[in-house]
């Protein structure tokens, strides 16, 4: 009896902790942004547009490198504005020779003598920047022609610290087995992003497309997430960080759920990390809106794999009698047979809804085995390559 009350108690426990994050945080979050007023920047004149400096990083990246430098010069935004740097974190193939070939002089290269991940790289490439803004890019992201300009538009407000653009992933061919679930996990991200923007600030920006004051750019630990940690000092600065779903950049999914698993542990280690480095921002007494936000969005949605565990054991328990828990149990196993089989089933049209199981399953067992290896002091650094550059249509 006393086991059954126990694990009657944990399953529901799990039940809200997991709609809290995944359906209850966003709803509080649309019902407050609905009557919060919306703000939006004119767009500014080419003379009353900032200077811009395009960080990219890049390792070993001789396949995308030029057409990327090539499409970013081609970006509506005023030529004597511009400035890209080429961060080449030791890179060992043509990367870095192909960027010398450029005789524009708005491109530069800058390369670390040895490799020590983005994060030291980009501080490397801030520190010999000039211009007004800063914006950070990967070498296989693909900007929309007026994303800068979306960008820049924002920081006509001196509130501003900080902007973030917005990822539209897609998957080339429709192989991918995680394709769908991390189209629709984006879009989800998205929707979130535009709702802590309207209402104050966001927490996190999207690292292959944000923006950072320079004089407000703070230097990072090499083992940090930059596009997480670096809003949140923008934010203990005093400034808002905002979101501009106009900014867009395209990425390309994973090819493999492996490849999809091994980047969500490295990015999660690494938030966790960087949230541990400005742990003083969960406090609510002091941070209020900007603490909650990280419970909810980030700690909590970190912590859904132990909810899942713990109510995947309730559940066990409380199956041995006939009635609502034991189809519950069944609706849970089929949901896990689901993922599981996904990654082997023939890539079929109708296979395809299967991938969002699947990467549901991928995102929360990273996160755990994120747990795992900080626990264990395990840093991660370093990157490796692992998406083909996207060709735009």
């Amino acid at each position: 009896m006393i086991l059954h009350d126990l694990a009657e108690i944990l399953f529901w426990a799990s039940v809200m902790m997991i709609f809290y994050v995944y359906i209850g945080y966003p709803l509080l979050l649309f019902l407050l942004a609905s009557i919060t007023p919306r703000r939006r920047q004119s767009p500014p004149s080419d003379d009353e547009l900032p200077t811009l400096s395009i960080l990219i990083a890049a390792y070993n990246e001789e396949e995308s490198i030029r057409k990327k430098i090539e499409e970013t010069l081609a970006l509506s935004y005023p030529p004597n504005k511009l400035e890209v740097l080429v961060l080449s974190d030791a890179s060992t193939d043509q990367t870095d020779s192909i960027v010398a070939s450029f005789t524009d002089q708005r491109v530069r290269l800058l390369r670390m003598d040895q490799r020590q991940g983005k994060s030291h790289a980009q501080n490397e490439g801030a520190r010999t920047c000039k211009s007004e803004m800063l914006v950070f890019s990967d070498a296989t992201t693909i900007y929309h022609p007026l994303a800068l300009r979306h960008l820049a538009g924002n920081y006509s407000d001196p509130k501003v610290g900080a902007v973030s653009g917005r990822y539209q992933y897609f998957d080339r061919g429709g192989n991918s087995p995680t394709g769908l679930g991390t189209i629709a996990f984006w879009n989800y991200e998205n929707l979130i992003k535009t709702f802590q923007s309207r209402i104050k600030t966001i927490t996190g920006c999207c690292g292959c497309i944000y923006s950072v004051r320079r004089n407000v750019y703070t230097e990072l630990p090499d083992n940090i997430i930059s596009d997480l940690v670096q809003p949140l000092w923008v934010i203990k600065k005093g400034y808002r960080v905002v979101f501009e779903d106009r900014a867009l950049a395209y990425e390309e999914t994973t090819k493999s759920s492996a490849e999809e698993f091994s980047m969500r542990v490295r990015v999660v280690s690494r938030a966790i990390c960087g949230i541990l480095s400005v742990a003083d921002l969960l406090n609510p007494l002091k941070y209020g809106w900007v603490s909650f936000q990280l419970l909810s969005h980030k700690v909590l949605r970190w912590l859904v794999p132990v909810f899942l565990l713990v109510l995947l054991f309730g559940n066990a328990v409380l199956a041995a009698e006939p009635g609502i828990y034991r189809l519950f149990f069944y609706c849970q196993a089929l949901f896990y047979l689901l993922a599981l089989s996904s990654a082997s089933l023939p890539r079929t049209r109708w296979w395809k809804p299967l991938t969002i199981p699947l990467y549901f399953c991928t995102l929360n067992a990273a996160a755990l085995i994120s747990f795992i290896e900080v626990f264990r002091g395990k840093r991660y650094v370093v990157w490796e390559t692992v998406r083909s550059r996207p060709d735009q249509n």
